[in-house]
């Protein structure tokens, strides 16, 4: 799969803020990390990935209570932002993020139907943002545009690290 997301210039705005990035994903499988090394060199920035696709390798892996998962769901605002604070301190990295959704065609929910993606970063100093989405297509389109929309919030996260808040513009 190629990705017709912007990673050079975000290698390259990690490079310049030294920041290292890792990444947590569920429904992407991958993906993400797979986009960010698809350019050579990227190995400067890019700690790595963990895919968690089952919730026992979100809680083995990446610390995710139980009792989250239980209450709230894996595709939810809480796993999902649990996910990217337990990738920063697994790795050591700088910046996570992390994805969880229904790519489809099954598993959706009148809740939560199928393309509900939830994507949220951290920086290692403590602040994460979070966003959901409600992508439409086939598995592939939803989980690229997983890819794309991911890659984009890291570049902002970035470039507002110094006045991040719960809302992005």
């Amino acid at each position: 799969m190629t990705f017709d997301v912007p990673v050079r210039s975000l290698l390259d705005l990690c490079r310049s803020r030294k920041k290292t990035i890792v990444t947590a994903e569920s429904c992407t499988g991958g993906l993400i990390c797979a986009a960010l090394t698809e350019v050579s060199g990227s190995s400067d920035v890019v700690w790595g990935g963990f895919v968690t696709y089952a919730n026992e390798a979100k809680t083995t892996v990446l610390d995710v209570p139980e009792s989250l998962l239980r209450e709230k769901g894996a595709v939810s605002r809480e796993v999902v932002e649990a996910m990217a604070r337990g990738a920063l301190v697994k790795s050591g990295a700088s910046l996570s993020v992390a994805v969880s959704g229904i790519a489809g065609p099954g598993g959706g929910s009148p809740d939560k139907p199928v393309g509900t993606v939830w994507i949220a970063t951290s920086l290692k100093e403590g602040d994460v943002y979070s966003e959901q989405f409600l992508f439409t297509g086939d598995r592939t389109q939803v989980r690229r545009d997983t890819v794309h929309n991911a890659l984009r919030i890291c570049e902002k996260i970035i470039l507002n690290e110094s006045s991040l808040d719960s809302k992005l513009s």
